[in-house]
């Protein structure tokens, strides 16, 4: 049976509904927001997993149908999923993780279909509602419901699920999702807002979250949803303290040491030495428990250390940042490179500039139109950073997630194009990982911009902050370690300049955080962050005064728009030419806005005069050294610019009267000549006679319409007929006065 709710939110109608599609699977929701649509649908196995983890899969498709296209390229079905979908899957993912039960291990599959956009309201947050609503009305244990909306502000008013349009013009793009009264994950970019604008940001959209979450519940009472029976792994008592007692003491010391390979290394020393003891202590069935046991007591006792002692496992009080290195200009190659060093965690970052013709085109559903994309910022995590062997697959979600983190911090400071017309890629390679590498990717990514002479309005630094509550007992930890993160409820990442936030990106691993510990945690950020920034202007305090020398020089230049086609020629020819000759890389939009790159700045220089020379318009009183096209009974036709010619009448030739125009001028022949006169159909006139002394006593040439020599005067029998002028002069005048 169909079960349906509508109400209006942000002033739009949202509905939920659910028991029409996709009645096969476990659970599933259709939610509908304007015109955007998005279909969630939930599956579990009726088995439990044999995983050392709880094996939840997000898959987030997005239909060109949805927008009324055909997938480009080759192949015209939806394959591999772009990088804006992956995101979306995680922020999803990221939202629902914490809410299943400890110790479900069955396998649980979201999957969600946008199946039409309206290129108005983005779907990303329509999908965690949808997800939530499917997952909480099917059999799966979820500590639901639970929703997200998106925050934005145009002109100090703040907006609940802002359209595209609408998001242009915001200084904050903020996803929030959580509980009617906490906050399970944060996701979003900024261009330098304070702290205190992010948590009011915050407080807006938990109401929002409430609301939804009410909605929810609303249609959630008329359903019968029966969960499933599961169970957990149970441990008998005294198996645990047996245990307990044997690894204590030994978890406590392991654990405290400086560098994470020797940790990593003493914990699973007592872990073999502790399961060889249980052998004759413990009945067999219980041996499989020791490593679930003494990996409970190592979490345990690391959080019980920081809370009771105030002292990390590497000897850190909660808020001290580890000890930072910097080193630029590694790359010789490169346009701009940055070594950043943070404690264990390592990031090489290399900037590199490029035209117009490199950026990225992106085909979305969410654009009536393909549009481009001049900054991108890509993040590689191999194996060997972490000390591993394992395959190397491709670009995996979680790099593609940090890279949009890194990015967006990075973004909310570059130059506007049309000051700083160059596509920029920049690509960090994280070479040693112990704890927040995508801060170091911030860090690393800005110093690799100044290296590069790109102009950022200020250098952007990040810092990842954990927390460990223990009922009303926490601590908010600054600079975490990969082992703080593994065992602690938080992992919030901020990023940003001195004036404010660039970019935010918090999860957790318990069900919901109030503000006042974000609030806190945002504090405690920032001070981390200043003094990284700090470290960083001791290394690189601005931006260096020049681009590498192998940096594209690039200088833009507009023309008039009906002088487009000549530039380019036909089938491309004028471009090309141009190009070929100068090494040169020109493009130019409809706009008139021509763009000249290239690599030395003669090069650049040459192609800048060729375009010019094609594109420029003739000035009323300018001097110019033109070609002689034809000769006529009344006067010559000179070419003063690439294809365009002007009239230079016989009565202008000279100051004495002129009989013959070829007795002064001859085809083929270099002239000085002055542009005197542009009519209203743009038709042009010339002089040389302007350019020449008048002799004393001279009198004037004779004027228009008097003589042989007069464009005007006299009968058709006076001129040979196939001279005669087309439609008043406009044979000539008129191409040329374009």
């Amino acid at each position: 049976m169909m079960h349906r709710i509508e109400r209006t939110f942000a002033g739009r109608t949202l509905s939920i509904e659910t028991g029409r599609m996709a009645k096969q699977a476990a659970g599933s929701a259709l939610v509908t927001y304007g015109e955007t649509m998005i279909l969630a649908a939930v599956t579990v196995s009726e088995k439990k997993s044999p995983l050392p983890f709880f094996p939840l899969t997000v898959e987030y498709k997005e239909k060109t149908y949805a927008a009324g296209k055909i997938a480009g390229g080759f192949i015209k079905r939806e394959g591999r999923p772009r990088d804006e979908e992956i995101l979306s899957c995680r922020i999803i993912d990221r939202s629902i993780r914490p809410l299943f039960p400890e110790g479900f291990q069955n396998e649980v599959q979201v999957v969600l279909y946008v199946l039409s956009a309206d290129q108005e309201n983005d779907a990303d947050v329509l999908g965690l509602l949808a997800a939530s609503f499917a997952l909480s009305a099917s059999k799966i244990p979820f500590a639901g419901p639970i929703a997200g909306v998106r925050v934005g502000r145009v002109e100090s008013k703040w907006l609940l699920n802002p359209t595209f349009q609408a998001l242009e013009f915001s200084d904050i793009d903020m996803i929030v999702a959580g509980t009617a009264d906490s906050i399970m994950m944060v996701e979003g970019g900024a261009l330098e807002v304070s702290e205190e604008d992010v948590v009011e940001g915050l407080t807006i959209a938990q109401r929002g979250l409430k609301e939804l979450v009410a909605m929810q519940e609303e249609l959630l009472k008329k359903l019968k949803v029966e969960k499933m029976a599961w169970s957990g792994v149970e441990i008998p008592d005294d198996v645990r303290k047996t245990v307990t007692k044997a690894a204590q003491k030994r978890i406590d010391a392991a654990i405290n040491q400086k560098y994470k390979a020797t940790r990593i290394q003493a914990v699973e020393k007592v872990k073999g030495e502790v399961k060889d003891e249980m052998v004759a202590v413990l009945a067999p069935e219980h041996l499989p428990h020791v490593g679930s046991i003494v990996g409970d007591i190592e979490y345990a006792s690391l959080r019980a250390q920081v809370l009771d002692t105030g002292l990390r496992v590497d000897g850190r009080k909660p808020n001290v940042v580890r000890d930072i290195s910097v080193d630029t200009s590694l790359l010789p190659r490169a346009h701009g490179s940055a070594l950043f060093t943070r404690g264990q965690t390592q990031a090489l970052v290399v900037a590199t500039l490029g035209t117009a013709s490199d950026s990225q085109r992106v085909d979305s559903i969410d654009s009536a139109k393909e549009t481009t994309k001049s900054f991108m910022l890509h993040y590689n995590f191999p194996p060997f950073c972490t000390g591993e062997a394992k395959p190397m697959r491709g670009t995996g979600r979680r790099e593609i997630g940090h890279g949009m983190l890194a990015e967006r911090a990075i973004q909310g400071v570059l130059p506007p194009f049309e000051e700083f017309p160059y596509t920029i890629r920049i690509v960090s390679e994280v070479l040693e990982s112990n704890g927040s590498s995508s801060m170091a990717s911030v860090c690393g990514g800005s110093l690799a911009c100044f290296d590069a002479g790109i102009p950022l309005k200020a250098p952007v630094a990040g810092v990842a902050m954990g927390l460990i509550k223990e009922g009303k007992k926490y601590a908010i930890l600054t600079d975490i370690l990969g082992t703080e993160d593994h065992l602690g409820d938080m992992d919030f990442k901020v990023a940003g300049s001195k004036a404010g936030i660039t970019s935010i990106q918090m999860d957790i691993k318990i069900q919901g955080l109030d503000l006042k510990i974000m609030t806190e945690a945002l504090a405690q950020a920032k001070e981390g962050r200043l003094h990284i920034l700090g470290e960083m202007d001791k290394a690189l305090p601005t931006v260096r005064p020049e681009l590498s020398k192998w940096a594209p020089r690039i200088v833009t230049m507009m023309i008039n728009p009906e002088k487009i086609g000549d530039l380019i020629g036909p089938k491309g020819k004028t471009i090309r030419g141009i190009q070929d000759e100068t090494g040169a890389e020109l493009t130019v939009d409809d706009s008139g806005l021509v763009t000249i790159a290239a690599v030395g700045g003669e090069a650049m220089e040459r192609a800048r005069q060729m375009v010019q020379a094609i594109t420029a318009e003739p000035v009323v009183g300018e001097t110019y050294m033109g070609t002689v096209k034809s000769v006529t009974a009344f006067g010559a036709f000179v070419e003063i610019m690439p294809g365009t010619e002007a009239l230079l009448h016989v009565s202008e030739m000279r100051h004495t009267r002129v009989e013959k125009p070829e007795d002064v001028v001859k085809k083929g022949e270099q002239v000085s000549v002055k542009l005197i006169d542009r009519d209203e159909r743009g038709r042009l006139r010339l002089s040389m006679k302007a350019l020449l002394p008048k002799p004393e006593g001279t009198p004037d040439a004779a004027p228009a319409g008097e003589g042989a020599g007069s464009s005007e005067g006299g009968s058709s029998e006076e001129r040979p007929r196939s001279d005669r002028p087309r439609g008043g002069g406009d044979r000539r005048g008129g191409r040329g006065g374009r």
